[in-house]
């Protein structure tokens, strides 16, 4: 343990702690983070920071992301990525009202180092809507983290256990809209054409695929329209479908698939259908073992019990940031009791004195990983070079 990085989250954890209450009591879902963002940025804006916010708000669409940029002299550059969006209905049920103040902390506790601590350029990075279209995608794709030698944040997780990681299942989510013909549905439905019908054969011949898909393959969906009228022949029906797989190349397989049974289910009902992608691909998780075996020898330095990445689930944009840098998405214990994740039992975990000692431990984490990778270029090019080896192994 780093004593000077211990001292400093003790003396900022207030502050930390005052976004945790106020994210809490005040939640707001993505794209809609305004007072949460400028909470943020406020807090940081004392330590030295130049900050541009809102950032690349004409790439994402919304105004809540920023950029907080500490440079000290030439040297490597560093990424603390935050959350802080919501969800509908019961508001942090997923944690990031901790955990994105956490990276707050480590990212002021790093600014308050004594100069000579590192040389390099320390980013501190508002990633808004992760719940829903994720500005981790644009950041990558606009090349936001090119030329990272670390892209880091922890995540809440419950349970008793942190871990070195996450592993994420790549994703692609589809507008799937059916079109066909009106017609009276008792007097004359021989004239129609059922777009509501053709949606529902869509679904069944998915389901028929399903002993054909890979294990692990994941593929689900809602009907966001279906008609307007129960006797009128729906002439317009929609849905919203998604598929996740461990490994994004398998993602073009699932591609055709889902359009082949589509295109049958449309030509059966004499209708047409059109596909229009939701937003950009999750990918899934580039993992760099020598990321992981560091920061589980950190959590184990200061006492927190640690395990490895648990099989993927869900999916998360820090997937698309670990194709283009080191990358690692750690997961935090806040509750000894397992939480279900997105839930209130999870949210309202958030708040006690346990998850707040845990989320200064997580900041002191994060800040002597960063310092490790800052400080130590021997291992800043091993882990370069392992990071370049798994992007080649998984694109295949």
């Amino acid at each position: 343990m780093n004593k000077i990085i211990i001292e400093q989250v003790a003396k900022h954890r207030k502050e930390a702690e005052t976004l945790v209450r106020a994210f809490y009591d005040h939640p707001e879902i993505s794209m809609e983070e305004t007072a949460s963002s400028r909470a943020i940025v406020d807090a940081l804006a004392p330590y030295g920071f130049t900050i541009e916010y809102p950032f690349m708000e004409k790439e994402l669409g919304y105004d809540t992301a920023f950029r907080a940029t500490l440079k000290r002299g030439e040297g490597p550059k560093c990424s603390i990525m935050v959350e802080y969006d919501a969800l509908p209905g019961i508001g942090h049920g997923c944690g990031h009202n901790l955990h994105g103040p956490l990276s707050v902390l480590a990212g002021i506790v790093l600014s308050e180092l004594p100069e000579d601590a590192f040389h390099g350029t320390l980013e501190v990075i508002g990633t808004p809507a992760e719940e829903t279209v994720g500005a981790k995608l644009i950041f990558a794709k606009e090349g936001v983290f090119d030329g990272d030698a670390l892209a880091i944040m922890m995540h809440s997780t419950s349970g008793g256990i942190s871990r070195t990681n996450t592993q994420a299942n790549a994703l692609r989510a589809y507008e799937i809209t059916f079109t066909g013909k009106t017609a009276h549905a008792a007097g004359d439905p021989w004239d129609g054409h059922n777009a509501l019908t053709a949606l529902r054969k869509f679904l069944d011949l998915v389901d028929a695929r399903r002993d054909s898909f890979h294990p692990f393959t994941i593929a689900s969906g809602i009907i966001t329209e279906g008609g307007k009228a129960p006797n009128v022949v729906p002439d317009r029906a929609a849905l919203r479908f998604e598929f996740r797989y461990p490994v994004k190349r398998e993602i073009e397989r699932l591609d055709q698939i889902v359009k082949n049974c589509a295109k049958g289910a449309a030509l059966a009902l004499d209708c047409s259908v059109e596909f229009t992608l939701a937003g950009p691909d999750f990918d899934d998780m580039v993992r760099v073992p020598l990321l992981e075996e560091k920061i589980k020898e950190l959590f184990t330095s200061y006492g927190e019990p640690v395990g490895d990445p648990l099989p993927p689930g869900g999916s998360t944009d820090a997937g698309n940031v670990s194709y283009r840098c080191p990358t690692l998405h750690a997961y935090i214990s806040i509750s000894d009791k397992a939480c279900p994740g997105h839930s209130t039992a999870l949210r309202d975990a958030t708040i006690t004195p346990h998850a707040l000692d845990q989320m200064a431990k997580g900041a002191a984490v994060i800040a002597e990983m960063v310092l490790t990778v800052f400080n130590d270029a021997g291992y800043r090019v091993a882990v370069q070079k392992e990071f370049e080896q798994s992007v080649t192994g998984k694109e295949g």
